[in-house]
């Protein structure tokens, strides 16, 4: 028998008054679609229903289970599933009659333009108006709290839902740890983080029609506790969210001249860019691992708020925008939604990390920020954090002039720049002295830092010498004292004055 594309999954325990009643109702709509129950041994015999309903219909599958082992453990294995005997679509809804199978068409119709369906409660006044009190105020405070905690504005904890199974990797539900009720707001949580399309819909939720609600209080306290444990790994630890992407390749971009980059002596680009990948890829010792995870707080926190504000108050929505210098991407995920974001980086390492947060980019590039491999006057802006700290003054001014050349007519750049005077830096300087000089370790937390800021002046000195100007200067509460931010902007001038002088000497 050839399976449908669509499949209707429906977990059950002791739903003997509705199983048989919702096969028939759906069978009504007469969908192409297939039918699995998975039943958890209910002592009320629904597992015998639902095997008599698949010897009668080919299009019922049934699985078996020995015992009541979660709601969210059920629903992946229904979706384990699915993906083994390569259905397309999923649908998931309870048996109670609390989901209508009238909704289902419209479901599918939904799904051909997004890679998640959800039926929502919230977008419909008076949908949950046959509900108790309790049930109300407990749905009410789960979207509250997933809105607030996770930035998720859908309905999120209920079970009617579309997966299209054919866009989204079977590996992403991997990341899915809750086997109970938080299983719901869980699994589109993780899949809002990698960028999977999610569409609502109004449905209307009466109350249970037969039978009586299994949720418990303890089902409630592991919902809210793993809402904060999802808050903190979003925060904290994204990256265990984010699905491997594939590789970027290597980009043929790279010059082999030598240049100065730490005081200690000349390397090569090649080994630069080795040293990055080392530093991208490292092992993480203990200390390491400390530092990371501030890092990542510090990243998504606080720069990537004061980021946010200067791009969108320097740059108009949609400006084509090159982040030079991306490393790992934590703090542009938001740009990229309103911005198109070309990535660069001389570390494979890094795009790497950077692809997994930012599945929005609209380019990457393995490249170097003294090469920049695109042509003359392509982006309206570019920007970096925490770059030029690692350069000479002479190396600076090669890299500024290098900007200046793949801006537009008056393009601008935002540069985060350490000061030697910011909270950061005292911080970490204070860190590798406890570190080095009390406890006799050889730690280096971060690569070499040769021109922090040290003055507006010395700035704007270093950077009007090019032929551009500079809009503003900041450093201040926005991001609690640790960057001056730096908003340059290309003197179009400048480039007809090279013009024309070109033009004369032909």
């Amino acid at each position: 028998m050839v399976k449908n594309k669509t499949l209707i999954f429906i977990p059950t325990y002791n739903e003997v008054e509705n199983v048989e009643k919702i096969y028939h109702q759906i069978k009504e709509l007469s969908l192409k679609i297939d039918i699995l129950f998975l039943d958890d041994n209910s002592p009320d015999g629904t597992g015998m229903i639902i095997d008599r309903l698949a010897a009668k219909d080919p299009k019922v599958y049934v699985i078996h289970r020995e015992k009541k082992s979660g709601i969210g453990s059920a629903h992946l294995d229904g979706i384990d599933w699915a993906y083994k005997n390569a259905y397309q679509t999923l649908i998931t809804m309870d048996s109670d009659f609390s989901h209508s199978p009238r909704y289902l068409p419209e479901f599918i119709e939904h799904s051909r333009t997004s890679d998640i369906v959800v039926g929502s409660r919230y977008m419909k006044q008076g949908s949950l108006g046959e509900w108790s009190l309790l049930r109300k105020f407990l749905t009410y405070t789960g979207h509250f709290l997933t809105t607030i905690l996770l930035d998720m504005p859908h309905d999120a904890t209920g079970a009617y839902r579309l997966y299209r199974l054919d866009k989204i990797p079977q590996d992403v539900f991997s990341r899915v740890e809750s086997k109970g009720y938080s299983f719901f707001f869980e699994s589109l949580f993780v899949l809002r983080v990698n960028g999977f399309s999610i569409k609502e819909f109004p449905i209307h939720l009466p109350a249970r029609t037969y039978g009586h609600s299994k949720m418990r209080f303890t089902d409630v306290f592991q919902s809210v506790a793993r809402l904060v444990k999802s808050c903190l790994r979003l925060r904290l630890r994204k990256a265990s969210l984010l699905l491997e992407p594939s590789p970027v390749p290597a980009g043929q971009t790279f010059v082999a001249s030598e240049r100065k980059y730490t005081k200690a002596g000349r390397w090569s680009a090649s080994q630069v860019q080795a040293d990055w990948d080392s530093y991208w890829s490292r092992k993480k010792s203990s200390t390491n691992a400390v530092y990371d995870v501030i890092a990542s707080f510090y990243r998504t926190l606080i720069i990537k708020r004061s980021l946010n504000h200067f791009i969108k108050r320097t740059f108009p929505p949609g400006a084509s925008l090159l982040h030079a210098g991306c490393g790992g991407g934590q703090v542009d995920v938001d740009l990229s939604k309103t911005m198109k974001i070309s990535a660069m980086d001389i570390s494979l390492s890094a795009l790497n990390i950077y692809k997994r947060h930012n599945r929005r980019v609209h380019k990457l590039i393995h490249g170097d920020i003294f090469h920049i491999p695109e042509e003359d006057a392509t982006f309206d802006g570019i920007y970096n954090l925490g770059v030029m700290e690692h350069f000479t003054e002479e190396e600076i001014r090669m890299i500024l002039a290098e900007f200046r050349r793949v801006l537009k007519p008056h393009g601008k750049m935002v540069l985060f720049w350490p000061p030697e005077f910011g909270i950061s830096v005292r911080f970490l300087d204070g860190v590798h002295f406890l570190l080095n000089k009390v406890f006799g370790k050889s730690v280096q937390l971060h690569p070499p830092e040769i021109t922090r800021v040290k003055s507006k002046a010395q700035v704007k000195q270093l950077c009007e010498r090019d032929g551009l100007s500079m809009v503003d200067y900041y450093f201040g509460p926005k991001d609690f004292f640790t960057q001056s931010v730096v908003i340059l902007s290309k003197d179009p001038a400048l480039d007809e004055g090279a013009k024309f002088v070109a033009h004369i000497n032909q």
